[in-house]
């Protein structure tokens, strides 16, 4: 039989339910716990709560602090789907800001994190106009295939993008997709050079984008926005003008939340040295 206050049921698997309840334990507010105070937590014995956590611990979904008595969530969960708990913040402070670039621009607004080879968008400020963006807030692309995909890694190593995309050709959207990674990788370093990205129909005909990277404190690519409208109502000129200017101003005042506001607007910000490529 199953703890009181865990799902129970024919079709339950109760050794799931466990190690996804002792998942559950941690959070903002509890970033580390030790064996007893999940035993206790979750009324388990401590037999299960260890095989539970030498489990989850040679998956990666946690790892044990340097006391060897306290754990923590590990990499398996904060580079996946997990990862977006930690960038709620980021969201959430965002809102106001790409709610005005929005208004700034009368073009759809938008922001994306990565998990592994797509971008997800998580906020959202369609146009107020009959050609606003179809995106939703959940929605999927491939990162090679979209410039908010391209800003996220544009920092990437040779070996990083290897790691990636370690499989050829990559899948092709558009005549404009990248399909090797020596295509895209001469796609980012210009992207890096510049700092930002235009695109016309790169994704999705008809449709363009002005692309640029967030980053927190340390200078880390974190997400990503842009903004779209349809081809026929935009000129390719604001795009690489006033439109890129607004799309940089914005990314440098949410990167300014990581950094006590500290950030400049980078519209002409010398490009800072790539990672080691391999």
């Amino acid at each position: 039989m199953n703890r009181p206050g865990l799902p129970d049921g024919k079709y339950v698997v109760p050794a799931l339910v466990q190690g996804l309840s002792v998942l559950n334990l941690f959070s903002r507010e509890t970033p580390t716990l030790t064996a007893p105070d999940i035993s206790t937590r979750l009324g388990l014995p401590r037999t299960t709560v260890f095989r539970l956590l030498h489990t989850l611990q040679l998956m990666g979904f946690v790892t044990r602090e340097a006391d060897e008595r306290t754990f923590k969530l590990g990499p398996a969960l904060l580079n996946r789907g997990f990862a977006y708990l930690a960038s709620l913040d980021l969201v959430e402070s965002a809102q106001p800001i790409l709610q005005r670039l929005r208004d700034e621009t009368g073009m759809s607004s938008h922001m994306a994190v990565r998990d592994g080879q797509e971008i997800v968008y998580v906020a959202r400020f369609a146009a107020r106009t009959t050609v606003a963006s179809s995106v939703q807030i959940g929605t999927r692309f491939p990162v090679h295939a979209t410039v908010m995909g391209r800003m996220t890694i544009c920092d990437f190593s040779d070996r990083e993008l290897s790691n990636l995309f370690p499989k050829e050709p990559l899948p092709a959207f558009s005549d404009q997709t990248p399909t090797t990674l020596a295509a895209l990788k001469e796609i980012l370093t210009k992207d890096r050079d510049a700092g930002y990205a235009v695109s016309q129909s790169y994704f999705e005909r008809g449709v363009s984008s002005v692309a640029a990277p967030v980053r927190d404190g340390s200078g880390r690519i974190v997400a990503a926005v842009n903004i779209t409208s349809v081809d026929s109502y935009v000129q390719l000129e604001d795009m690489q003008g006033r439109l890129k200017d607004a799309v940089l101003r914005t990314c440098a005042e949410i990167t300014g939340q990581f950094t006590g506001g500290g950030a400049e607007p980078a519209l002409h910000r010398p490009p800072e040295p790539r990672r080691g490529a391999a």
